[in-house]
């Protein structure tokens, strides 16, 4: 690869791992002309300090940021000071192999635009994550792949250990929260060919973990900013709100059909009379109103078939738990339809924003 290429790496209280990791990273990338950028957040136990002693002998950068900490928006002030065409990004404590780095270039001269380094394709893994690290990272996973669907076409994209073209990405764009700045750079680039290679997530040899609660938080935060600015919250907010003309239509005609319509000892008819009304009319709004953009080329058909499929199996839904609640748990009728429509809802949502109007 004839470009430079620029390896961007967030550091915090990393004096240990410093040295180690600029020396793996000058043997993994020699024949290449590289930078390494070392994007400081203040340290105070000497990392400034190594990393800047190691500038004499290898293409090393610190920059030191006062006042503001975040690995993500390290990454971004990063790229500011950046030379070369290919940005890499991964992080100082050495759970990311130097070794992967020339498979994430190899991918790049073989058309990439962007290439994840993974623990979760065959070749990947985490091996010495207690369960409870495992579950958190999996949920995390599925909760990007369910609010961002565009993230599905990479089973790894939280990992953190990436490269991309600059070209692809506009800066300016980049509003990142927290520490998940691989899932910006996705979805705020332009990257046509995305691809994964498999890496080994090591242990940590030295210094302390950053994993905190507050992560936790800010990783939802970010999800929610990265849906309004891709249009996934405008498009469920659409959803919902022809969702509750949905509760309406359903909840007062199942009123009207028990209370004044002589169904109140037949009132599964009347549920699923309330139901089947309240998916046609729901139909119409989202078709004309929630994913109009979406209908090229699509048949009106097929999609009124897809629609009345997951919306039956969403009334199937609904109707257990109307049924379980009143007839096992007493709850009210009404009260009972309620959280049946609710859970229905969702369902009805995910699977026709992934499959009617995918």
């Amino acid at each position: 690869m004839k470009d430079t290429i620029s390896l961007i790496i967030p550091t915090y209280n990393e004096k240990d791992n410093i040295v180690p990791l600029v020396e793996r990273i000058h043997q993994a990338l020699s024949g290449y002309t590289y930078e390494i950028i070392l994007v400081d957040d203040g340290s105070r136990d000497g990392t400034i300090e190594a990393a800047e002693s190691l500038a004499s002998r290898y293409p090393v950068r610190v920059i030191v940021r006062r006042g503001e900490r975040g690995l993500a928006t390290a990454v971004v002030h990063g790229l500011k000071f950046a030379t070369g065409q290919i940005i890499g990004v991964m992080d100082a404590d050495l759970q990311h192999p130097p070794e992967v780095l020339p498979d994430l270039i190899k991918a790049l001269e073989a058309g990439a635009d962007m290439a994840f380094a993974s623990r979760y394709i065959p070749g990947g893994g985490c091996p010495n994550w207690g369960l409870l690290r495992k579950i958190i990272s999996k949920v995390a996973l599925k909760i990007s792949h369910l609010l961002l669907p565009a993230t599905r076409k990479v089973k790894d994209p939280l990992t953190g250990f990436f490269m991309f073209r600059r070209d692809n990405v506009n800066a300016d764009r980049l509003k990142p929260i927290g520490y998940k700045i691989s899932l910006e750079i996705m979805l705020m680039g332009d990257f046509r060919h995305i691809v994964e290679v498999p890496f080994i997530f090591e242990e940590r040899s030295a210094g302390q973990s950053k994993l905190r609660p507050q992560q936790q938080i800010d990783y939802l935060k970010h999800l929610l900013s990265l849906m309004s600015r891709t249009g996934e919250l405008a498009m469920f907010i659409k959803f919902v709100a022809v969702g509750l003309s949905g509760v309406v239509v359903n909840e007062g005609l199942y009123w009207l059909l028990t209370r004044f319509g002589g169904l109140a000892d037949y009132d599964y008819w009347a549920v699923i009379i309330s139901i089947e009304v309240s998916i046609i009319t729901n139909f119409i709004l989202n078709d004309t109103f929630t994913f109009a953009k979406r209908r090229r080329g699509k048949s009106f058909l097929g999609r009124l078939l897809k629609f009345n499929l997951i919306c039956l199996s969403g009334a199937a839904i609904q109707t257990g738990i109307f049924m379980l609640f009143t007839r096992i748990f007493g709850v009210y009728d009404l009260l009972s339809l309620f959280i049946g429509i609710v859970v229905g809802f969702l369902w009805n949502y995910f699977v026709n924003r992934n499959w009617t109007w995918k």
